[in-house]
């Protein structure tokens, strides 16, 4: 939904709240005087059918139509069934924003020929254009334009932290955990069960126009993962996002959604959507804020290695223990920093090593001195000073002496005082003083991890990876697609084992030689083709589906015989396999037999891989420990598609899998490699085989030889939505331009990096300052990221390159657009190499992005020009832009229709927005 619509509910001049009494009980009456306390400086008026005159002295009307004016924001808090009658007539009266904190248990109940409340509030919103908060949410706080519409229970402070969650009762505990820790908040918002307005809408409109520093995120559902991604993503590119997620564990989860077959707990996809989105998680409150601390104070770490200095080893071997059980590592101090630690007794412990070990009668001036020493070790990325109180280093002057000495050190800071009378005031002046602090030494290890996780999580966001290692053909495709269409046109939900082998090896996935056979004769035949001994396994509707097994995890070699060695075995056992299933199952209809050669020794490890799909975030990869062991083992990582090779590294290094090669492969970096390589073919399949519901290898066989898929099974489904757009394949195209060049234009990928940097290093100064408006010589590495990172449902570009002498590739010229979040109108910039002028390249990438975006139903395309890029101008013009000179900008605004709008909405968002 557009974001500019959404101003009304953040920047209004004048409220009124509908229902409003001075009745003890009246939320209305509680969002007037909050509004006073706060200083609101416009107009508020009250609306009761009542009549009265005025409510907590403001004035007040019988009916909205009364208003002397109409308010920019309407706060609705009328009983439950009025709600679509009021929605209805403040859009007639042309307001543009409504906030309803009034709710019930009975909103999604339909009635006779009318539907729901829900559906008919949203029915009157979609008429006039209104947006619409709500229904049950605490309201809105922006404490810097002294507005505060909500029934919360005390002042909110300003800062720079922006509150968005969907609990209204967890929002106004929120407000009481932030005062006590002296935190403010530059918006406080909860959605409550809202029909319109969306979480991912306020983050879009956060990140876009608010001087915010960090987003705080409650959730307890997401409604449209494409929408919630892409807010999100975009938001933590600018801002630091921590995120706390209640339902975590199946007993608390009340969202009603069918399980993601292959996954016991849906955490773990949340987990991966955060991890791809750039996005800190946290498990309670407290951390939340301890998070917030840490990563608003610190400096960006180099890795993950901790020093710890304390006043006595125990409080020490605290931490450590959290440190090592969190996944981090204790720094190794070099051989000067071992030396220097041990010339200057310091250590009463262990002299000369990691933590170091003060002793009891540590001095301020001690701690300072071996704080500098340790700080300035190259193999220390941040030091943790845990202190308890002591009659010869009390926490308040050890603190002082801290915060003193701060410069003179060259590392990050964490301080845990233990202890709650003396150590308050170390704490206080050491948060004062911008020093990360912490009640207990595993809490400042925490925080520290969360740190090192944001670290990653930011790196895969930004990070160009490098190339992809396969990529598919349209034949490819096809031969797919026509396996998947025939298995439709059968009625059939899954292909046989025979053509998901066809599909696996279609992608360059290795597969176990195999026969397929239907009867002992040919079961027979088809053991004297294949070295043995063998394995034979029945293959019946059953056991076509994938990760049915956590259903019946004690059948998952069912229907196998394995070490046959004479065909007469082998026969033997079809028959027998046969009758079993026919005994057990009769109504199950056998599809075939599956023979192949034993899969033992050159020391084989079993892994499972695949895919799945969630009923929310769409497709996922999943990667871990295979055979028995899945159901034992918690190795289970998921990824959201698509991947490349850096996020599918991210992914196996996460494995139990992964400690294991490293420990045991002779040649580990080969091995993840593969594995690497693996998941970015799942995840392009996934992409380009939208009916694909589940395919799961399992055993993945890995081992000195390589790679073979074992065993595999896969099955269909309505045509899937990714949680993260896929690389659009079917954008690709030919062209020639009027020098005879063959070029592909084609859409940006991540991987495009080395060719951004080499196209820029090409271009004139004229040139780049008619694409930046200034002079940009270099790229950075951010540069770089925002550039060939984008999200395809807001975003496009298309490339045109060359394929050089030599075989490599060349980059000609771009493209761009950026959408606005209601696809309403977007954006346009397009740069061409200099030496390509008059080739028609320009004109060329123009029609392709202005096709593409009429096809994706955009209404409006915009671009700013130079006044002295007279061949810019020139091809506007042609291309029936309209043009017109931007007296405020000093710019030349180019416009063109591309559709027009469908509904009332879309008119409503175009004609907000300034021409």
């Amino acid at each position: 939904m557009s974001t500019r619509f959404l101003r009304h509910f953040f920047e209004p001049r004048t409220i009124a709240v509908i229902g409003a009494s001075e009745k003890p009980h009246s939320i209305g009456g509680i969002v007037i005087r909050n509004l006073q306390e706060a200083g609101f400086p416009g107009a508020v008026w009250a609306v009761n059918r009542k009549g009265y005159e005025t409510v907590f002295d403001r004035p007040c009307v019988s009916r909205v139509s009364e208003l002397p004016e109409t308010p920019d924001l309407a706060v609705v808090c009328t009983p439950a069934a009025t709600l679509p009658r009021v929605i209805s007539r403040l859009g007639r009266i042309g307001v543009k924003a409504a906030l309803v904190l009034s709710g019930g248990a009975h909103l999604d109940d339909p009635e006779e020929g009318r539907g729901s409340i829900r559906e008919r509030m949203l029915s009157a919103a979609r008429e006039s254009g209104i947006r619409v908060l709500g229904p049950e949410c605490m309201g809105l706080i922006v404490p810097g334009r002294r507005i505060n519409a909500s029934y919360s229970s005390q002042p909110v402070k300003p800062g720079k932290v922006a509150y968005l969650g969907q609990s209204g009762m967890l929002g106004n505990a929120m407000i009481d955990w932030a005062a006590g820790r002296g935190i403010g908040f530059s918006h406080l918002i909860t959605v409550g069960d809202s029909v319109d307005v969306m979480l991912p809408d306020l983050i879009d409109y956060i990140n876009q126009y608010a001087p915010t520093q960090a987003i705080l995120l409650h959730l307890e559902r997401i409604q449209d993962s494409l929408h919630f991604m892409t807010a999100l993503r975009d938001a933590s590119r600018h801002r630091l996002v921590l995120a706390i997620k209640s339902g975590r564990t199946p007993q608390s989860d009340l969202s009603g959604m069918p399980p993601t077959p292959g996954i016991a707990n849906r955490d773990v996809v949340f987990e991966a959507a955060f991890s791809r989105a750039g996005v800190v998680r946290v498990n309670d409150s407290d951390e939340l804020f301890d998070a917030l601390m840490t990563l608003s104070q610190m400096r960006p770490l180099k890795g993950d290695r901790l020093a710890i200095v304390s006043n006595g080893l125990g409080p020490a071997m605290l931490a450590i223990d959290k440190l090592i059980s969190a996944g981090g590592a204790l720094a190794s101090f070099s051989a000067e920093t071992r030396q220097a630690l041990r010339e200057g007794e310091f250590d009463m412990s262990k002299p000369g090593e990691n933590p170091v070990d003060l002793g009891g009668d540590a001095t301020p001036e001690r701690f300072v001195a071996a704080l500098e020493i340790v700080a300035a070790d190259p193999g220390v990325d941040a030091v943790l000073v845990v202190h308890a109180p002591t009659r010869l280093a009390p926490s308040k002057t050890t603190a002082q002496a801290l915060i003193a000495n701060r410069k003179r050190f060259r590392r990050n800071l964490l301080t845990s005082w233990m202890g709650l009378e003396g150590a308050l005031y170390a704490r206080h002046e050491c948060s004062m003083a911008g020093i990360p602090t912490y009640v207990s030494p595993e809490k400042a290890v925490k925080a520290f991890m969360h740190m090192v996780d944001y670290q990653r999580v930011q790196a895969l966001l930004q990070e160009t990876p490098p190339s992809l290692p396969f990529s598919t053909t349209t034949d490819i495709r096809a031969r797919c697609h026509t396996l998947i269409e025939q298995a439709r046109a059968e009625g059939r939900e899954t292909l046989s084992h025979a053509e998901t082998a066809q599909v696996l090896e279609a992608y360059g996935i290795p597969v176990a030689p195999s026969r397929y056979v239907h009867t002992p004769e040919e079961a027979a035949a088809a053991a004297e083709e294949l070295e043995g001994p063998w394995a034979l396994k029945v293959i019946h509707d059953g056991n076509c589906r994938p990760f049915r097994y956590r259903k019946h995890p004690h059948r998952i070699s069912a229907g196998l015989l394995q070490d046959l060695h004479e065909p007469s075995q082998v026969a033997e056992g079809l028959t027998r396999l046969g009758e079993k299933v026919h005994e057990k199952f009769p109504p199950v209809k056998i599809r075939e037999y599956c023979l192949q050669p034993m899969q033992r020794g050159k020391q084989s490890m079993q892994l499972c891989a695949g895919i799945t799909r969630d009923p929310v975030f769409g497709p996922l990869i999943v990667f871990g420990i295979g055979g028995y062991k899945v159901n034992i083992l918690a190795d289970r990582q998921v990824a959201l598609p698509p991947l490349n090779m850096t996020l599918a590294a991210d992914v196996v290094g996460r494995t139990h899998a992964a400690r294991l090669i490293r420990e045991h492969s002779g040649e580990p970096e080969r091995d993840l490699q593969r594995l690497c390589q693996l998941l970015v073919k799942l995840s392009q399949m996934a992409s380009d085989l939208l009916e694909l519901r589940g395919l799961e290898l399992n055993p993945l066989l890995l081992n000195r030889d390589g790679m073979l898929a074992v065993d595999f099974a896969l099955d269909l489904g309505p045509p899937a939505r990714f949680a993260i757009m896929p690389y659009p394949e079917e954008l690709r195209e030919w062209v020639t331009l009027n020098n005879g060049m063959r070029v592909e234009v084609r859409p940006i990928r991540a991987e495009d990096a080395p060719l951004i940097t080499s196209f820029h290093s090409q271009l004139s100064e004229e040139s780049i300052r008619f694409r930046y408006f200034h002079n940009k010589s270099d790229l950075s590495q951010r540069d770089l990221s925002m550039l060939s990172h984008i999200n395809y449902d807001r975003q496009m570009a298309f490339i045109a390159e060359h394929q050089k002498e030599d075989g490599g590739k060349e980059m000609l010229g771009v493209v761009r657009v950026w959408n606005d979040p209601d696809n309403i109108r977007t954006e346009f910039s397009i740069i061409v190499r200099d030496d390509m002028a008059g080739q028609g390249l320009g004109s060329l990438l123009m029609k392709k992005m202005i096709a593409y975006c009429k096809s994706v139903g955009t209404l409006e395309m915009i671009g700013k020009i130079m006044v002295d890029n007279h061949p810019m101008r020139a091809l506007m013009k042609h291309l029936g832009f309209r043009c017109r000179y931007n007296m405020e900008e000093q710019v030349v605004d180019a416009v063109l229709r591309l559709n027009e709008p469908e509904s009332e909405w879309q008119r409503h968002r175009l004609e907000s927005l300034p021409d």
